[in-house]
């Protein structure tokens, strides 16, 4: 009987190897949530693997606590409940810091500053917010974003048309289906660039700047502490300037021109 008890004992014990090998995998593994639709941000590239500013960063911040990245395509409207039940350890994803999220959420100190814009239609006859909000005019957002909230709260008389991505609510713009769409400078740029023949670009501001976090569980201090060391490491290493030349040159050149702050610069000037 003795002789059996040892034998299962030695059972369970091996049995067990395999478990403890994953939780100790688990444990040396970063898993960074982000909607891989939004580039040069969150994309994929020719052979479909993840790719942009925001996979850069995940990168560069893994390197640095030691562990290996995991990025977890993961829709807009799944990224918070990601981390609530424990599927990912973070959202890197253009996400704004917003009073409602951070009941959800804890964020990392800004890394980035964003304002909205409009793009509209040429035949819209929109050049201002105000010409939005009228009886009959078509608004294009997207699902969940600080656009869709924007527009929920202060374009009532408007019709409001949300849309699952960006890329759609442009077409509904370029098409003459809406006559504005709401997104930050930076996306509309890009988005009046791919369609100057039916769009315009207005960057009149008509709200406060908005500041982008890396978004963890409630309560994971120690991740939050490290993501606000590594950022202002990064910084002042240049890290998103590196990042600024090989994603968004072009686009940083306009906004100089334009006399924007860069979407990086979070000096107070």
């Amino acid at each position: 009987m003795k002789r059996l008890c040892l034998i299962l004992a030695a059972i369970l014990v091996i049995g067990s190897i395999p478990l403890l090998a994953g939780c100790q995998q688990k444990s040396d593994k970063l898993v960074v949530a982000m909607e891989l639709a939004y580039p040069p941000f969150e994309t994929k590239d020719s052979a479909g693997n993840p790719s942009g500013v925001s996979v850069d960063f995940a990168k560069a911040f893994s390197a640095y606590i030691g562990k290996d990245v995991e990025i977890d395509d993961t829709a807009w409207d799944g990224l918070i409940p990601s981390l609530q039940t424990g599927k990912a350890d973070m959202v890197i994803s253009s996400m704004t810091i917003t009073a409602d999220r951070e009941k959800e959420v804890d964020f990392s100190k800004p890394y980035a500053n964003a304002q909205l814009a409009i793009l509209a239609n040429k035949n819209s006859g929109v050049s201002s917010i105000d010409d939005l909000n009228q009886p009959g005019k078509k608004v294009a957002v997207k699902t969940g974003s600080t656009g869709d909230v924007y527009a929920q709260a202060h374009l009532q008389k408007a019709q409001i048309i949300s849309l699952a991505d960006e890329s759609a609510c442009m077409t509904e713009v370029a098409q003459g289906k809406a006559d504005g769409f709401l997104y930050d400078q930076l996306t509309i740029y890009r988005d009046q660039q791919k369609n100057p023949d039916t769009t315009v670009a207005i960057y009149i501001p008509f709200q406060q700047v908005e500041y982008w976090g890396v978004a963890v569980k409630k309560g994971n201090t120690q991740l939050l502490n490290q993501l606000n060391t590594f950022i202002t490491k990064y910084t002042n290493e240049g890290g998103f300037d590196k990042l600024t030349d090989k994603y968004l040159k072009n686009e940083k050149a306009a906004f100089d021109k334009l006399g924007f702050k860069w979407f990086f610069d979070l000096s107070k000037s």
